[in-house]
């Protein structure tokens, strides 16, 4: 197969992206795509200040019921495909390729690597739902994993190993398939860093063209949303920690105090760039993180190992029936957690993978399907059996407000109520504060890098106004959506990003079609070739 380009040089690093491009405002944008995600991302802010945000969450949740729930199969048959994919691909002879040619080497050092698609893909995640997952789980908060029975040594098994489940393999192949889809085609192929490129291989030169202009618009709004999302619920989680450790009110303006202080953190950051911004905050999160989880696990070694134990065979065992959807009879448990948690992995899906495409140049396909697939299961495997496995037991021998209440009476509190039950648990909770923060300024900050990329047309370096104004605005819709409807009108715009994902778990299926298509001309042809010129 061809790859054969009117418009750019393929197979070959020297390509002439943004030929759509415009200069504006000392900005250098892709016409088309940043004014159609600009535009609609004014556009959404409007709309919010004029439509009730009750009556808007209301009609959009009930869209995303149905998706969720008519189209369950859907989420549930993509992430196993996607799964499979990346097992089949890793394993292969086509493992054996390298991400930029033979002769490319690594921009980052395996640690710090790591650690920024660590930071990037979930790790704030994890502080929000560490404790509170398995403990709803356990106690049967909006239903239990295969109608389990709960408070029982078999739920907490479930509860352990459903818990690792939802961010273990499959979160992690819907991410791994999407960048290294993305980093195959642009180093390897000379093609630009957008979604669009992805699909060269089934839609030819039409990818240059209007449908193209559309899978990017639909990629930048999905991420735009899913950065407001995130941002939106962990200010508010940060601004509980914040209240419920110093005493301070739990006010509207306290949370968008604290989603200014992580958006001016986060422009200081792309101001700093990639090495020195990044790269430096991935790896103090992942130093005091890992810090956090040790001095955890010091203190309860014996509940941990046994927690750790546990989880690994609730995974392993329950893993083929929680993939399944067909005959199920915990349809509201499913849909509730696991479909939903396949939907939001794949709308992060854009995000995650151009940013960890663009920091993997020089790993072979092996190695960057194993890294990024089984490091962070492990860790993830780690984080949720040590803080769940912690909670579950309070909640078993009554100790601290999880004891009392049995169970979690308020989602963004159940991390501090748990460390609430140490001495120095005001001392754990300030720590959580601040690794909640950096988690977010990573976040926002590769999330901006991310979006100017693909409103730029697929260009790497671009002036630093740019990532600022994608920084700016995810923190403004954010705001604007705390302001109007306080978390009810977060919630909504989580809801319309889990919509979007529907359609593009169809994007990313065909993406994957499309990489194994381009994968087998590596094998099918000669390894020395003549650069091919539009």
């Amino acid at each position: 197969m061809s790859f054969k380009s009117k418009k750019y040089s393929i197979d070959s690093t020297d390509y002439q992206v943004g030929q759509d491009n415009i200069t504006k405002w000392g900005m250098d944008v892709h016409n088309t795509v940043f004014t159609a995600s600009a535009g609609l991302s004014i556009l959404f802010i409007v709309a919010l200040l004029i439509l009730s945000p009750a009556d808007a969450k209301a009609a959009i949740d009930t869209v995303k019921a149905a998706a969720l729930s008519k189209f369950d199969f859907v989420f549930m048959w993509g992430a196993n495909i996607l799964l499979l994919f990346a097992i089949g691909i890793a394993f292969s002879p086509l493992g054996k390729i390298r991400l930029g040619g033979d002769e490319a080497t690594t921009d980052y050092s395996t640690l710090s690597w790591i650690s920024m698609l660590f930071a990037a893909g979930m790790g704030i995640g994890l502080i929000f739902w560490g404790v509170a997952e398995p403990t709803a789980f356990f106690t049967n908060w909006f239903g239990t994993p295969l109608n389990v029975e709960a408070y029982t040594s078999e739920g907490r098994e479930l509860a352990l190993g459903a818990a690792v489940f939802h961010w273990g393999f499959h979160a992690w192949a819907i991410y791994g398939m999407t960048a290294l889809s993305l980093a195959y085609f642009v180093y390897n192929k000379g093609l630009p860093l957008s979604m669009r490129s992805v699909f060269y291989p089934l839609l030819g030169e039409r990818v240059w063209g209007k449908v193209g202009d559309v899978i990017d618009v639909m990629a930048v709004l999905v991420i735009l949303f899913g950065l407001a999302t995130s941002l939106g619920l962990g200010g508010s989680q940060a601004a509980s920690g914040i209240s419920h450790v110093f005493g301070f009110e739990n006010s509207l303006f306290l949370q968008l105090l604290v989603i200014l202080v992580i958006m001016g953190l986060a422009i200081i950051s792309v101001i700093r760039g990639m090495d020195g911004g990044v790269k430096v905050l991935s790896n103090l999160n992942m130093i005091i993180a890992f810090v956090f989880l040790g001095f955890l696990a010091v203190l309860n070694f014996t509940t941990v190992f046994n927690s750790l134990t546990t989880a690994v065979v609730g995974y392993v065992k329950n893993i083929i029936p929680l993939s399944q959807s067909a005959g199920r009879e915990d349809t509201t448990w499913l849909h509730g957690w696991t479909v939903f948690y396949w939907a939001w992995w794949v709308a992060y899906a854009p995000f995650f993978g151009m940013f960890v495409a663009r920091i993997s140049k020089g790993r072979t396909i092996r190695e960057f399907l194993v890294c990024v697939m089984v490091v962070p299961t492990l860790v993830t495997t780690a984080w949720m059996s040590f803080f769940g496995g912690i909670a579950i037991q309070q909640i078993i021998d009554k100790v601290g407000l999880l004891g009392v209440e049995q169970g979690i009476s308020d989602v963004s509190l159940s991390l501090f109520y748990m460390l609430d039950a140490y001495p120095i648990g005001n001392i754990l909770s300030i720590i959580a504060v601040a690794l909640i923060i950096v988690f977010f300024v990573t976040t926002l900050d590769s999330g901006s890098i991310v979006v100017d990329s693909m409103t730029a047309g697929g260009k790497l370096e671009l002036p630093i106004k740019q990532k600022v104004v994608w920084a700016f605005i995810s923190a403004v819709i954010a705001m604007v959506m705390l302001w109007i409807g306080g978390t009810d009108s977060i919630q909504a715009l989580q809801s319309i990003t889990i919509i979007a994902a529907l359609p593009f778990t169809f994007i990313l299926l065909l993406g994957s079609v499309s990489l194994v298509k381009a994968l087998l001309t590596e094998v099918e042809r000669p390894k020395v070739t003549e650069n091919t010129s539009a």
